[in-house]
């Protein structure tokens, strides 16, 4: 690799490096929410480390380039100064980020996204503080236990089991709690996730002979260090075989500041296409859930609801309905991602307290008819 690389852009605030020509060396999720942060739209705060520390990576076993620990430093501090919070904050609201995948071309399910990294016993209890609701930061702290310990540490089935370990552990909580262990996770209470955190980190040790790691940074360079290890991981590989993407194109990691579509009411996340990826009409076609993170609307374990009024049934409450001012401004995005795309977007977002942020988009794939 040159001397002269760059490994890490940074976008949102006032500061943007790339953009959305740059998909070979920022995967095309970091030169989309480069190119989205570049032309204003909402975009929390974020860096890419590039493909090309990917390829490094692999051909130095398993290494980083020297100045790449500096230039992590420098993008959370540009996460820190954009979204006046700190990495590790332990008296105040904390900086808690999202670790996902990014390779040139799609490639669904190479790697889950980790979400809430930086919580630990004692950011967590910032959190409480800051937001003043003890379920909410509780819930985080488990969701980024359980998603750290599957993706990060490996804590996934083992031979002759059927379900996963997490879910286990949730159920039998569930079940010690509730008395039904098929109950809704809405239904545990803060002390009943402050226990699951417990149990969660026993089954880490129990399955990995480690303890849970505590310090943010050490959690974020775990993080970084599984989705370039996912890059060659078993499905990784199937799925570079299938498609026909070389293995010396490499992933790029984003590291993106959170914001949380489960802090209440007036919060919300979603999936969509600008158009109807089946006919091609010329409408909002998607679906979000109100006081949820990311992974609930594709884990299928609540119903989603519709994002317009006019589709949806009398049971359902559209994001329209139920918080119209980010509705508007989720379509005027729409508008201006068409136009300045000049093709059919697939997009998600999350809404915090009523306001409106943009987590991806990348042209949307529809059926032949719809095109």
């Amino acid at each position: 690799m040159a001397k002269a690389s760059k490994y890490v852009y940074l976008f949102g605030g006032k500061k943007t490096d790339g953009d959305a020509t740059m998909k070979n060396l920022l995967g095309g999720k970091g030169a989309n929410l480069a190119e989205m942060a570049r032309i204003k739209l909402p975009v929390p705060a974020g860096f890419t480390i590039t493909t090309e520390v990917c390829t490094y990576y692999y051909d130095n076993k398993r290494t980083y380039p020297t100045a790449l620990q500096k230039r992590i430093e420098e993008g959370i501090r540009h996460l820190e100064t954009t979204m006046r919070v700190k990495f590790g904050d332990k008296s105040k609201m904390p900086l808690l980020v999202a670790v996902r995948s990014g390779a040139r071309d799609s490639m669904p399910g190479m790697m889950d996204t980790i979400l809430n990294l930086g919580l630990n016993d004692d950011t967590v209890l910032a959190l409480v503080k800051a937001t003043n609701n003890e379920r909410f930061a509780w819930d985080c702290y488990r969701r980024f236990v359980q998603m750290y310990g599957d993706v990060v540490l490996g804590v996934q089935k083992a031979p002759g089991e059927d379900h996963e370990p997490f879910e286990v552990a949730i159920e039998s909580l569930k079940k010690d709690r509730l008395g039904n262990a098929h109950a809704e996770d809405t239904e545990l209470s803060a002390d009943d996730l402050k226990e699951l955190v417990v149990r969660f980190k026993k089954l880490v040790k129990d399955r990995t002979g480690k303890a849970f790691p505590s310090n943010p940074w050490e959690q974020l360079k775990g993080a970084i260090g599984a989705v370039f290890g996912s890059w060659e991981n078993a499905r990784a590989q199937t799925y570079r075989r299938l498609h026909d993407i070389p293995a010396s194109w490499g992933t790029a990691v984003n590291v993106q500041a959170m914001v949380f579509g489960n802090m209440g009411g007036d919060c919300a996340t979603g999936v969509c296409f600008t158009r109807d990826p089946s006919t091609g009409a010329n409408h909002f076609y998607g679906e979000c859930l109100v006081n949820a993170q990311g992974e609930d609307v594709v884990a299928g374990i609540r119903t989603p609801q519709p994002l317009a009024k006019a589709s949806a049934k009398p049971s359902e409450t559209s994001l329209e309905e139920a918080m119209p001012a980010a509705y508007a401004e989720l379509l005027a995005v729409r508008a201006t991602l068409e136009r300045h795309y000049r093709d059919m977007q697939d997009i998600e977002f999350t809404v915090q307290s009523n306001k409106l942020y943009m987590l991806q988009t990348r042209n949307g794939k529809r059926t032949a008819h719809a095109a």
